[in-house]
Parts: structure tokens; C-alpha cells; sequence
């Protein structure tokens, strides 16, 4: 029988809801549990009814759990073979830091109004027993660019392969069908961003600002975006990105998320980033953002989310 995963490699959309939940402490466990439980259920309902009664809408939910919450609930052990406590990874100027995440909520619609619902009534179940820490809405800016002006995405792999790159198969049976969700807070210096030249910014990247072109090789800078966060064709991940912000207070930024078979391929792509290769040569896009948060969560098949339910 076919195991089904939750929905990872969906194409990013017009609206979305990204929230970060942690349990709170002076709740016993098994309330706590229990919830649990019908959030689960909850999440299934939801997307099952998403699309019944709106399948144009391209509307789903996903849920990922962290290390610490898979313990706190009990859940089956041994865990996953690659799930556990993000650690900060540090280079000589940057850091990509850790921050704690029990419950992480991937809420996407073309309709702004059905994402709003979805994000509203899974708040109202969860809020007695946990804190939101995180809540992004992003949005589709143009043709999938970031605030900074450039598409985003790009690299993506498409068509079969972004099921082989985001879903677990053979490399963990107990698993087959969940993936491991890395998520990002990053804030744009858009001063910075805006001082400098259109070529200079495509330098920072590694393609043109226009048309979205990947300079070659023999002109694309050691040191750009392109050049580090990219590890090879064999090393891919589905990403997710999008862009949120509030102009009044000028925060304005990026939400990256990634969706991968193994957490290994998201990791040595932060070092590259982060720390460099060679180490010292690090990504110079992070001159201009700011990861402010770094969580790694799993999402369980849609089965074994059922089984959860009780």
C-alpha cells in the first residue's frame, strides 16, 4: 500500500502562513498529548477539505515537528535517522544560529482569505498549550523574486525529481514519505542592498537581475550566492522561499525553507555558506541578510500523521 507524504513538493503560491509553535512549560504533558492528537487529525481535515471546496485554490498544510517535542510526545523511536537539535554553524563573520521550534506550520493558498482560516483555526486549538514565536505571511512579489529584486528559486528541481530530492525513501524505511524541514528567518539590509550598483548586485547573487541568467563559470565570483549555496546536482533540496515584510518599520526579508530527503544536503549547504569554501570564503549575500533564526523539524507522512491521531 502506497505511503502518502504530506505536501512538500507543491510549487510556492500567492499567499502563505509560516508559524512556529513551543509548548509551554506549566502545561502538563498529557494535555499537551492530547492536543496533539487533534491537531493531527486536524491538519488531514484540513487539507482534505481544501480540496473539496477549493481545488483551484492550490491550498494545503503542512506540518513539521522538532527533536524536542518528538520526545516530550512520545512519538515512535529510534527517530529519525537524521532528526535532531539544529546546532549553530559559525564562520569567521557569520552565523547561521539555532533557534528552538516544537511545531512548525507551512500554510499556503492562492486565496489569501482560505490561508487566513486555516492559520486562524489551527491557532484556536493549539494556543492553550503552546506559545507562537514565529508568524510569517509571506507573499509572491512579481515572478517569484525576493524583496531584493532577484528570482528566487531558480535552482529548484521540478517534475519527478522533487520527490527523489524532498522525500524519504529507501535511505530511511521506518520513514518512507516524510522529509526533513529546515527553516529561516532572514532580514534584508535594503539601504545597503539599494547603495550598491545593479552589477554589483548580480555579483552578489552570480545571475542577472533582469532575466535571471547564471554568469558562467569563468565570471561568476568565488564568492556569490550562487556559487556556495548551490553544491551540486546530486545535492539538491525543494525550497519553498518566500518574502514577507512591513514597510512602515522597514523589516523586510525572506523566509527560506527547505524541504530534503536528507537534513546532511541542507547542512553542508550552510557551511558553504556560513563558515565558506574554502572556509573565509563565505557567501557575500550575507553581507545583506541576516538569518535570525534556524529551526530543523520533521514532517511525517500523512499516514503516520493519521496514526498519530489516535
Amino acid at each position: 500500500m502506497p505511503i502518502n507524504p504530506q505536501n512538500v513538493t507543491d510549487y510556492p503560491n500567492n499567499n502563505t502562513y509560516f508559524l512556529v509553535w513551543n509548548f509551554r512549560e506549566d502545561v502538563p504533558t498529557e494535555k499537551i498529548k492530547s492536543t496533539f492528537q487533534r491537531i493531527c487529525a486536524l491538519v488531514i481535515n484540513l487539507n482534505n477539505s481544501a480540496l473539496d471546496r477549493f481545488p483551484n485554490y492550490k491550498a494545503s498544510c503542512v506540518m513539521g515537528i522538532g527533536y524536542d517535542a518528538w520526545l516530550k510526545l512520545d512519538l515512535p523511536k529510534p527517530l529519525p535517522k537524521e532528526l535532531k537539535n539544529f546546532e549553530a554553524i559559525t564562520g569567521s563573520k557569520h552565523t547561521a544560529i539555532a533557534t528552538k521550534g516544537d511545531l512548525h506550520f507551512h500554510i499556503r493558498s492562492d486565496e489569501k482569505s482560505f490561508a487566513y482560516d486555516m492559520a486562524s483555526v489551527i491557532t484556536d486549538s493549539i494556543k492553550e498549550i503552546a506559545n507562537c514565536v514565529i508568524e510569517v505571511q509571506g507573499f509572491r512579489y512579481w515572478d517569484s523574486r525576493s524583496v531584493l529584486g532577484f528570482v528566487d528559486g531558480t535552482e529548484n528541481p521540478h517534475g519527478a525529481d522533487r520527490d527523489f530530492f524532498a522525500v524519504i525513501n529507501e535511505q530511511d524505511p521506518a520513514y518512507k514519505s516524510g522529509s526533513y524541514l529546515f527553516v529561516q528567518k532572514y532580514i534584508h539590509n535594503l539601504d545597503a542592498w539599494k547603495s550598491i550598483s545593479t552589477e554589483e548586485q548580480e555579483k552578489v547573487i552570480g545571475r542577472t537581475k533582469e532575466n535571471d541568467i547564471e554568469m558562467s563559470d569563468d565570471v561568476k565570483p568565488k564568492n556569490s550566492h550562487i556559487a556556495l549555496a548551490n553544491i551540486g546536482d546530486d545535492f539538491k533540496v525543494v525550497r519553498d522561499n518566500m518574502p514577507f515584510g512591513n514597510v512602515a518599520s522597514n523589516e523586510m526579508g525572506t523566509y527560506f525553507i527547505a524541504y530534503a530527503s536528507t537534513f546532511s544536503t541542507i547542512e553542508k549547504m550552510l557551511t558553504n555558506m556560513f563558515v565558506g569554501n574554502p572556509p573565509g570564503n563565505y557567501d557575500r549575500i550575507l553581507d545583506f541578510s541576516t538569518a535570525k533564526t534556524g529551526t530543523l523539524f520533521f514532517v511525517p507522512s500523512l499516514d503516520m500523521l493519521d496514526e498519530f491521531s489516535g
